[in-house]
Parts: structure tokens; C-alpha cells; sequence
């Protein structure tokens, strides 16, 4: 299981994460920031569970994020 965790109030709307990872990440059009799709919000950490999104692109955009706002864990 793959867990990934956004805290979206840093996001700087730079749009890597969504042009790498697309299955989870899309720039909302009301604040230009990414939104992590399906997530909950706990205390400004969007988190989500999942099965169905390969690690490998989740991790290219964790890495590319300029800011280090992404988290992503292996469980």
C-alpha cells in the first residue's frame, strides 16, 4: 500500500507533481495549488491510501516538488 500526504497550504502551484503523477495530482483552477486527488484533510495534511497508483511516479513527484511538500511511504 502506497501512502501519500500533500500539506497543500505550502504548495507554490509550480504544477510538477501533476505533470508527473497525474492519477493523484491535479492544480485546482480557484487558487492555481495542487490538489491531491481523493484525499482527507487532517490539519492541512491531505492524505491518501491506495493500491492503484504505481510508486515510481508518486516518488518522481515527491522529488521533483521545489518545495518538499510531498511525502510518500510504502506500507
Amino acid at each position: 500500500m502506497l501512502v501519500v500526504t500533500l500539506q497543500r497550504d505550502k504548495c507554490i502551484g509550480c504544477n510538477y507533481c501533476a505533470e508527473l503523477c497525474p492519477e493523484l495530482f491535479r492544480m485546482s483552477k480557484k487558487d492555481g495549488k495542487t490538489v491531491l486527488l481523493k484525499s482527507r484533510d487532517r490539519k492541512g495534511f491531505h492524505t491518501i491510501n491506495t493500491n492503484e497508483i504505481h510508486t515510481y511516479e508518486a516518488e518522481q513527484a515527491k522529488k521533483a516538488c521545489p518545495v518538499n511538500i510531498i511525502s510518500v511511504k510504502t506500507v
